[in-house]
């Protein structure tokens, strides 16, 4: 160890300013604090350093003279004048005291001043770091009044209480140039100058973010100078999903009001094409399920179902992207949807409160809903004013069923689909020369022949029993326990016999079977209690519950019998006469006499 070494410890850095047999004068390199005398040993932890390690751990540029310009040299200098003639008492701390005091006085400056110097030259042992930073352009020193002009925009404009200029203007004439009486003082700025000091600073990105917050400043008011979707879906096989309450009130088949559906949709971020949908009362995890199995559906079959006919390049989805993008909705995270990356598809979450980067799935929507709107007026379809006072009712215009809402959403679909053109997507040169024409359909059918088309094909009953909800099963003596509930198969013995926990996937809809998973395989086993068959799992815990409400019911009455029943049978034994010696002798003799004593004939006194 020398003088002037660099020593490190984990995040400290050191430099050795001066050695004594039993102690050492050091500076902390990183806090930059004014140098203390240490034991010897308390530095037995910390190794050799090098000044590169020193300049980046405090992100330090090493500048040469030469590099600076006339004014930095200057107050490189004159800043090593004042620290000059402290240098020679750093290790004496009253003599270090006394000449930076000293120091200050003559050269009208603080003492903080001084040490901050010190410090610097010391840490680095470089001069050039008392250089002074060097101004930018529109950094120029400010006013007193300017920096009270930009603290009162701070303060009272650049926020989301959204304050006029002029209430700004007031509130800091309040603050900064009235007396302790509140009143006016001479010498204010006016409000044109207050505004063109507003105007000359203003950043647009720092008013909307301020303003209005940032979550609605990318969503609205960021640039928008990317490719657009194809820079992260270069081919199809990324899917859009979405859901949302549509625009129109629907009756049952009974003519009672119901509600407005949820629609839910996958879109392909490529080519448009609405891959799947399902129109439902329910949203969350269950239309999920049911947005999946139509995706990998059969189109014109589905479509046929509703007295739709189709040709199957209109609509050629068969098969679910290999990457799904949804929102932060509650469904999209949960452990249900997340399974469905064991069949290869990849969920990526995007930020809540940014619906533009799924825009696709968003337009798709407009789409639909502006084109069936127009023409349903008056039949229970929601227009702009429905939430202001003394609006029409528009829930008893409700003339729609279900299934006639979703012929008009399948009829949507498909214009969506193969009749309306994709003005703005991006066409080059090949498919210019194959000439596809600019419908979603003609692009999707286009780009699965092309080469990185992602797309995975799986099977009804795979892809449902993958997103079914699971549980841990138990194996014992009784069978495979899930839910409370029993289940059995043939084979599966020794696992009853050892016992074990498993992972089980069940149908919340009909317990009566579940399925094992292992190793990637799904084994079905049925239930053993036949009570529950048929019952959905909500009917099945009512059940247990009931029963259970039951037997703690009855908990006092059997405790009562209990004490009654032991009551009784004290009595009984208590009445009776211990007998001194009793013989042993003879028990068979004793035993026949006793049968032919106690014996009765059943049958005498009953009627033929």
């Amino acid at each position: 160890m020398k003088k002037n070494d660099l020593l490190k410890d984990d995040n400290n850095i050191i430099r050795v300013l001066e050695i004594q047999p039993d102690k050492i004068l050091i500076i902390d390199c990183i806090k930059k604090t004014m140098p203390v005398w240490v034991e010897s040993s308390a530095l037995d932890s910390f190794s050799g350093c090098t000044g590169e390690v020193l300049n980046e751990a405090t992100n330090f540029a090493v500048t040469v003279i030469d590099a600076l310009d006339a004014d930095q040299r200057k107050a490189m200098y004159d800043r090593y004048t004042l620290i000059a003639p402290i240098l020679p008492f750093i290790a004496d701390e009253r003599m270090r005291s006394k000449v930076i005091g000293s120091t200050a006085i003559e050269n009208n400056i603080s003492k903080q001043t001084i040490r901050i110097y010190l410090c610097l030259y010391l840490t680095y042992m470089n001069i050039t770091v008392l250089a002074s930073r060097k101004r930018l352009d529109g950094d120029a020193e400010l006013t007193q009044d300017e920096k009270n002009i930009r603290w009162a925009l701070n303060k009272f404009f650049y926020t989301t209480k959204k304050q006029s200029l002029m209430t700004a203007y007031t509130m800091m004439l309040k603050e900064k140039y009235c007396d302790s009486m509140d009143v006016l003082v001479n010498g204010y700025p006016s409000f044109y100058q207050f505004r063109y000091f507003y105007r000359k600073t203003k950043k647009m990105q720092n008013f909307y973010i301020s303003r209005d917050g940032l979550k609605s400043y990318q969503r609205n008011n960021r640039p928008l100078i990317g490719e657009g979707v194809q820079e992260f879906a270069p081919a199809i096989g990324v899917g859009m999903l979405d859901s949302t309450v549509c625009d129109i009130y629907l009756i049952n088949d009974a003519g009672n009001l119901v509600g407005r559906p949820i629609l839910t949709a996958c879109v392909d971020a490529y080519s448009g094409l609405c891959c799947g949908y399902i129109l439902s009362w329910v949203g969350g995890v269950y239309s999920l399920r049911g947005l999946m199995l139509n995706i990998i559906a059969d189109k014109a079959a589905w479509c046929k179902k509703f007295g739709i006919f189709i040709n199957t390049e209109d609509w050629s989805c068969d098969k679910i992207p290999a990457t799904l993008v949804t929102d932060m909705g509650s469904e999209y995270k949960s452990e249900n949807f997340e399974q469905i990356a064991e069949l290869g598809v990849k969920v990526i979450n995007l930020p809540a409160y940014r619906p533009e980067l799924k825009g696709l799935v968003e337009k798709f929507f407009d789409v639909v809903q502006s084109t069936y709107k127009k023409h349903l007026k008056g039949k229970g379809v929601i227009e702009l004013d429905y939430q202001e006072r003394g609006a029409h009712d528009y829930r008893k215009d409700a003339c729609l069923t279900m299934a006639d809402f979703e012929k008009i959403i399948l009829h949507c679909i498909i214009y969506y689909n193969a009749q309306r053109i994709v003005e703005n997507f991006p066409y080059t040169e090949i498919l210019i020369a194959e000439t596809v024409k600019p419908y979603a359909s003609c692009i999707w059918n286009w780009g699965k022949s092309q080469m990185g088309a992602n797309l995975i094909e799986v099977g009804a009953e795979e892809l449902i029993l993958t997103l079914l909800p699971r549980a841990i099963g138990r194996f014992s003596r009784f069978g495979l326990k899930v839910n409370k509930m029993r289940y059995h198969r043939d084979g599966y013995t020794e696992q009853y016999l050892k016992g074990g926990e498993v992972t089980v996937a069940y149908n919340p809809e009909d317990v009566t079977s579940v399925w094992l998973l292992e190793n990637g395989i799904y084994t079905k086993f049925a239930i053993i209690e036949s009570r529950f068959e048929g019952k959905d799992l909500t009917a099945v815990q009512s059940l247990q519950t009931a029963q259970r409400d039951i037997v703690k019911g009855a908990n006092q009455e059997n405790l009562q019998a209990q004490i009654n029943l032991v009551r009784h049978i004290e009595a009984i034994a208590g009445s009776v006469r211990n007998s001194a010696d009793v013989s042993v002798k003879n028990i068979r003799d004793n035993r026949k006499r006793e049968q032919l004593k106690h014996h009765r004939n059943y049958m005498k006194g009953v009627k033929p």
